[in-house]
């Protein structure tokens, strides 16, 4: 029997329509299967579509699906949620909330401009590849790589490896020929590609960045990506800037792709651990009727 189900549209860390990431939102989705979801997040298309369902451990349970498959976690569908359970006045009277996702729980705060929500502690581990044959795969070569940085895989809940680029001219070059991934990647070929680079468009951002998705994931490009932009904290602050305590950094993504976008990323360190939070804006656009059986 055919049914249908509301999802709503907002386009995340921009405040214009059709900028920035958009995120597919479905409130009150216990009565869904996952292989529902799974069919819904294909028919939507967007990078990511996330479910809300009841938690014991939590305020929320938030399950993400891109079109291919099911995600731990995902920076700029959390904050679609959090947009959309504001909008419908569902939100709990408190000033931040609990969020379970299978990266783990997070802590979200939301005012009437932006939306906070804490990542995990970065981890990395180094790249151990081809450089020219990674930098094939992305249409470089390996003299666009810059030499002082390293290339590594991080996680703040989601794995992919960045790839610290020499200039920004490259950045319009890039061409990711996806099919060739997995054999560039030995160590973690399912992961997505994340090159960034220290010289920006617009003056008030750090960083530049493009977002290439996992083969296995059923889209392309990421056009402004939370926990990719948290990964990138951590590593400003281990690699780039190491003898700061607290960073505040602007990233700029999805320029190239018409969808300029803003993340803005909280790092502190506590000891040895480093403590990663991203904000953003999001947007409301519409609502799609998805039918599915």
């Amino acid at each position: 029997m055919e049914q249908s189900v509301q999802v709503m549209h907002w386009d995340v860390f921009s405040k214009e329509k059709h900028k920035g990431n958009p995120a597919g939102v479905v409130l009150d989705a216990d009565f869904l299967t996952v292989e529902q979801m799974q069919l819904i997040a294909k028919k939507v298309g967007f990078n990511e579509t996330s479910f809300v369902d009841e938690s014991n451990v939590a305020d929320f349970k938030i399950r993400y699906f891109t079109p291919g498959h099911e995600m731990n976690m995902c920076g700029h569908a959390t904050m679609a949620v959090s947009f959309a359970l504001q909008k419908m006045k569902k939100l709990p009277t408190k000033k931040e909330w609990s969020v379970e996702t299978e990266a783990g729980i997070l802590s979200i705060s939301i005012d009437e401009s932006s939306c906070k929500m804490q990542q995990m502690n970065p981890s990395f581990q180094a790249f151990r590849g081809d450089k020219e044959r990674l930098m094939e795969s992305i249409g470089l070569t390996i003299d666009d790589l810059h030499d002082s940085f390293p290339i590594v895989y991080g996680s703040t809940g989601i794995w992919t490896l960045l790839v610290p680029i020499r200039g920004l001219e490259a950045f319009s070059r890039m061409k990711p020929f996806q099919d060739k991934f997995p054999d560039a990647l030995r160590e973690m070929p399912r992961v997505s590609i994340h090159p960034f680079c220290m010289e920006t468009i617009h003056s008030e951002a750090d960083m530049h960045a493009r977002h290439f998705s996992s083969p296995y994931s059923g889209t392309i490009e990421d056009a402004v990506t939370g926990t990719a932009s948290g990964v990138m904290g951590g590593y400003y602050a281990t690699y780039i800037k190491p003898d700061e305590d607290k960073y505040k950094l602007s990233v700029e993504q999805g320029i190239e792709i018409g969808k300029d976008g803003r993340v803005i990323v909280e790092v502190e360190r506590q000891g040895a651990d480093l403590e990663v939070a991203i904000r953003g804006t999001a947007t409301y656009v519409d609502e799609i009727n998805i039918t599915y059986r």
